[in-house]
């Protein structure tokens, strides 16, 4: 049987593989699925080349890392050619001047208006419970912009100055699922210029969503310190909801952003033949936006497997609502 072909994403960086040869044959054998997972493991992302474009393709794929997790939000829209809203294909699809295809609503950046612009995160911070990771495609790629990128936790740990480092340590980070990029409140570069319709139905599920608390840095098994702050959804520093914390978690997402513009950042032009993997855990994550007349899309699934860090103010569940969250 063919194998697959394994090669780093750039020399310069330190996490991120490139893969070829990946079809539903390969996949078929533990081998190829086990060199997938070892690789994974070591790189944090890996891209996949040459891909069929079919969701039945990422759904096996995503398989390979473990099982997959159904989104926490049912409003955000699911995919159609798989058949099974179970399996979680999530579509994220922008349509200019179609409401039903917001998606993200619109930002003005660096003096261009952009759509499906994302601020650095990671996915499911406002619930208790992280996914491991989420398998990525593009069908409608943009002709210019629209890039994924990502950075390596690890690395801007190490790249924070001790100073920062030593600010962050121990603290945790509280979330909430309200996307709006017109609340977000640290680390903001970008002017909001219209909200997602889809927002509106999304902040009455975010009602059932107590706060969720996750740490700024986390120890992994093989003993290195992650960061792993998101501005995206963030909304203050546990215990220290002051001026003090405030200006704390604005420097550091600033920091993030800085980070976002330099070597440490990997930054993916997509391809329709591509699919992507990253560590939830480990990475953090963004979309750079892409000119507001251009159609994007990309299906995302999620794999299940929590780093057990996580948890909601007060012990609450989901679904039981307090004054402060209804």
């Amino acid at each position: 049987m063919t194998g697959i072909t394994i090669s780093d994403l750039r020399d310069d960086l330190s996490f991120g593989s490139s893969v070829e040869g990946v079809t539903f044959e390969t996949l078929a054998d533990e081998s190829v699925r086990e060199q997938l997972r070892e690789a994974f493991k070591r790189r944090g992302v890996l891209v996949f080349r040459n891909m069929e474009p079919s969701s039945r393709l990422q759904v096996e794929l995503s398989k390979v890392f473990g099982p997959i997790k159904d989104h926490p939000t049912k409003t955000t829209p699911r995919d159609e050619e798989t058949g099974d809203a179970a399996l979680g294909v999530i579509d994220m699809h922008y349509i200019p001047d179609d409401e039903k295809h917001a998606a993200g609503g619109l930002i003005e950046f660096e003096g261009q208006v952009l759509a499906r612009f994302a601020p650095w995160h990671f996915d499911h911070c406002y619930n208790d419970e992280l996914n491991y990771a989420g398998v990525l495609r593009c069908p409608i790629v943009p002709p210019q912009g629209g890039r994924t990128g990502f950075m390596d936790g690890v690395e801007c740990y190490q790249q924070f100055s001790p100073e920062l480092r030593a600010r962050i340590e121990d603290l945790n980070i509280i979330y909430t699922l309200d996307t709006r990029l017109s609340t977000m409140r640290f680390g903001v570069n970008f002017k909001p210029v219209s909200e997602d319709p889809i927002n509106q139905e999304l902040l009455k599920e975010a009602a059932k969503f107590p706060r969720a608390m996750h740490p700024a840095v986390w120890t992994r098994e093989d003993g290195s310190k992650a960061l792993h702050v998101g501005p995206w959804m963030s909304v203050g520093v546990e215990h220290h909801e002051d001026a003090a914390g405030d200006t704390l978690l604005d420097d550091v997402c600033h920091e993030i952003n800085r980070l976002g513009k330099g070597t440490s950042a990997y930054w993916h032009d997509w391809s329709e033949t591509d699919m992507l993997i990253w560590d939830n855990h480990r990475m953090l994550h963004a979309v750079e936006g892409c000119d507001a007349k251009y159609e994007r899309q990309t299906l995302r699934t999620t794999i299940k497997g929590d780093y057990g860090l996580g948890y909601f103010e007060d012990g609450k569940k989901v679904g039981e609502v307090s004054r402060d969250v209804a």
